[in-house]
């Protein structure tokens, strides 16, 4: 992954460097973090720009409305900003303050993935340091990379994969009634639980479970041959039928 930031845009490059300015003299901020696309090199100009400023978590229990509140005046009010909207469709600033606490909820097997593993990935594994002045960022990294530990992934690996196995199941169900937009809807929904018991599996981290699929399976977890065979899954010739149950 890269270690330095490419932006898609003077505008995107531009408006990074105001919140930089913004941040940097706040001796409670301990990083600011560019992520998502931008962060792998992988945004347009219609990209967001995703930025998360990070606070150890008894700071942020404290100054966090008044941080969102004066990010909030400055967004609407500086052109830095407006001249980043103006660049492309979906170009606008999305910035977070995190305090880096990960804590898994339980796996609900009649929904979809939860973010745990995502939003790791995305802030530690995948994000690219802005400016990093304090420890809390290393001792992140440090508990969390390169995995977590065995016990709770052997529990979430195990939960993730009846969930994956209960929308399965209920596909030819849903089939039989000529439900079929809500057998296609599981169809989607084991396909996300799939990704992530496989990246829990694989001790790997990943981006997102409903896009970036072939930059994740094939570079991330470098199973090209795996991913030629995912499409496929897809590709139904005639939706109101026993394909999605096949």
């Amino acid at each position: 992954m890269q270690t330095t930031a490419h932006y898609p845009s003077p505008q995107h490059a531009r408006a990074a460097d105001a919140i930089l300015s913004r941040y940097t003299s706040d001796p409670d901020i301990e990083s600011v973090l560019l992520t998502n696309s931008c962060a792998r090199g992988k945004a347009s100009v219609d990209s967001c720009l995703d930025i998360a400023i990070l606070l150890r978590p008894e700071v942020l229990s404290v100054r966090r409305e008044q941080l969102e509140r004066e990010w909030e005046d400055a967004y609407k009010s500086e052109e830095v900003y407006d001249a980043l909207r103006r660049v492309g469709r979906f170009s606008v600033v999305h910035l977070d303050f995190v305090d880096g606490c990960f804590v898994p909820a339980p796996v609900d097997q009649d929904h979809g993935p939860d973010w745990f593993e995502v939003e790791i990935g995305n802030l530690l594994r995948y994000a690219v340091p802005l400016d990093e002045r304090g420890d809390y960022l290393h001792e992140l990294k440090t508990h969390w990379l390169p995995y977590y530990d065995e016990v709770l992934r052997q529990e979430r690996l195990e939960g993730v994969r009846r969930s994956c196995l209960h929308h399965l199941d209920h596909i030819p169900l849903y089939v039989d009634r000529a439900l079929y937009f809500q057998s296609f809807y599981r169809l989607q929904v084991s396909f996300e639980r799939f990704l992530e018991a496989l990246f829990i599996s694989r001790r790997t981290y990943p981006i997102a479970y409903n896009k970036w699929i072939r930059e994740q399976v094939e570079e991330i977890l470098g199973l090209p041959d795996l991913y030629r065979q995912l499409p496929r899954l897809f590709e139904i010739a005639n939706f109101e039928s026993h394909t999605l149950s096949g």
